[in-house]
């Protein structure tokens, strides 16, 4: 029998805690192969590594909601006013998702949301044009709603019938996440079917649900029960956990309801989906809303808002560029407004999630491949402003605040920012930039960079705008900076400047630093 000298084996023991305790600079972030399993509890899960580098680098993502909802707001009247959450208020007649339902399709109780899902057919579903659109806008992940509050799947599930391949042909899922990461995006699926209980409540109010049905409309329960039944949980998890299993996104995103469902299946699906990123060997991320997670565990996502001043975990803001689902008579914001949204996100250490509307074929709008083109070559002169930064000693300035953070800011009102709004990104103690929200007059002067507040710790070196070749001719006083304004600007939105201070000087001995 062979022998093995002691020598032999304590090398080759290091050699494996080396190899497990250390990440090398391409594996940055990467979870380490020694690390523990996560356990169910929030202390164990406040250890993950929460805000992944390649999450706090991108920024800017997009996802898509589309499914057999999509087939509700056609033929809209050009004035016509729709609220959301169309299976659960095509039951309730004060309602103009009723009255819409009834004149489009007839009366739910025959036409019910099962009609709906038979008239999902995506037959201008195209995942390269859809993935081509999604990189050319300058977005880092990207994916479908996975599953919407109308217990539909977008995925060719085995878990539930109601799926996209069952009712569609197409598996939805599988061939947005070849062709996005194809793209080199992150993948992504967003899950909004804990409201599920409430939503199709009304349903069970209005007529007899087939008891075959329940698995779509769930049991038969009082419109406002927020106890869910055991079964429920059974087919939320199986759900969520084939979609994990299958399609291994690399961020979850969840709607909002999931707070009521229990803390026990809420630590068990974090714990459960830590520990696969572990184990595929990659930093997943987890983005929720309301009370679901504390902040030390998951990312914090606010709807159609932002907070008003800088937090210090990463954050995100979803946000739609008109409605959330098709609308025959939809109507859009314009480029310079999303631009200006994700400005004010990023210089508060957030990161946006865009919402793209496909038609009900499946197909993209004219007017968000429009969007989409316009916040490309926006991001393709600026990037450098907005990927990879973190934020600064102060967010912005000017007169353009948002008075409290939180949900729906945009819906309170159009945010218009001025040339005196000024917003600052950094990516090292060397590299600032002062992004001017609006096309300035004959010169920017930014307040906080003056010689009296001391912002500042190192002397300017140089300023340059970004995409022009331009001299930049500046001041700095004791009033402020002072850029006088170029007489061209490369982008139609707002413009970055790229301020470098001076650091520390590189001296070398023989070609070597000393």
């Amino acid at each position: 029998m062979k022998t093995i000298s002691l020598s032999l084996i304590i090398s080759a023991t290091l050699l494996l805690f080396q190899a497990c305790s250390t990440t090398s600079p391409e594996s940055k972030g990467e979870t380490s192969c020694c690390n523990q399993k996560f356990e169910e509890n929030w202390e164990s899960l406040a250890k993950a590594n929460v805000t992944p580098d390649w999450f706090l680098d991108a920024k800017f993502g997009i996802y898509a909601h589309w499914g057999p909802v999509s087939n509700a707001f056609i033929n809209m009247d050009e004035n016509e006013r729709m609220q959301g959450w169309h299976g659960m208020r095509m039951w309730q007649k004060e309602t103009s998702n009723f009255k819409h339902h009834v004149e489009q399709y007839g009366d739910p109780a025959e036409y019910d949301y099962i009609h709906l899902i038979n008239q999902f057919k995506p037959t201008g579903f195209n995942a390269q044009e859809w993935a081509d659109l999604f990189a050319a806008s300058g977005a880092k992940f990207a994916g479908p709603v996975a599953m919407h509050h109308d217990n539909f799947a977008m995925w060719d599930s085995k878990t539930t019938r109601w799926n996209s391949v069952n009712y569609g042909g197409v598996d939805v899922s599988a061939e947005l996440k070849k062709t996005i990461e194809e793209k080199g995006l992150k993948y992504m699926g967003s899950f909004h079917h804990a409201f599920t209980w409430k939503y199709f409540a009304p349903a069970h109010a209005y007529f007899t649900v087939n008891p075959e049905d329940y698995d779509l409309y769930t049991e038969p329960h009082d419109v406002e029960s927020t106890e869910v039944s055991e079964r429920f949980m059974e087919e939320w998890w199986a759900k969520l956990k084939e979609f994990i299993d299958v399609y291994q996104p690399d961020l979850l995103w969840f709607d909002w309801w999931l707070e009521n469902l229990p803390e026990a299946d809420r630590k068990k699906f974090l714990a459960y989906y830590y520990n696969k990123g572990k184990e595929w060997g990659k930093d997943v991320a987890v983005c929720f809303k309301e009370t679901t997670f504390p902040e030390e565990v998951a990312i914090r996502d606010y709807e159609r808002g932002r907070p008003n001043q800088p937090k210090k975990q990463a954050w995100l803001t979803d946000t739609s560029p008109g409605a959330w689902f098709y609308r025959s008579n939809a109507k859009f914001v314009t480029p310079n407004e999303l631009v200006d949204i994700l400005v004010d996100i990023v210089a508060k250490n957030g990161c946006m999630l865009l919402n793209v509307p496909p038609n009900p074929d499946g197909s993209i709008p004219e007017e968000m491949k429009y969007l989409l083109a316009e916040m490309g070559a926006w991001l393709e002169v600026n990037g450098d402003a907005i990927y990879g930064t973190r934020p600064w000693t102060v967010f912005g300035e000017g007169p353009t605040r948002i008075a409290s953070g939180g949900h729906k800011i945009e819906e309170k009102g159009k945010i218009e920012y001025t040339n005196k709004d000024i917003r600052f990104t950094q990516k090292s103690d060397t590299e600032l930039y002062a992004i001017v929200m609006a096309d300035p007059e004959k010169e920017i002067q930014i307040n906080t960079l003056s010689t009296q507040i001391g912002a500042l710790n190192n002397p300017i070196e140089n300023i340059e705008l970004l995409g022009s070749d331009e001299t930049i001719v500046w001041e700095r006083t004791d009033k402020g900076l002072i850029i006088k304004a170029p007489k061209n600007y490369p982008t139609e939105y707002a413009h970055c400047f790229k301020i470098t201070l001076e650091g520390y000087k590189e001296r070398g001995i023989g070609g070597e630093d000393g």
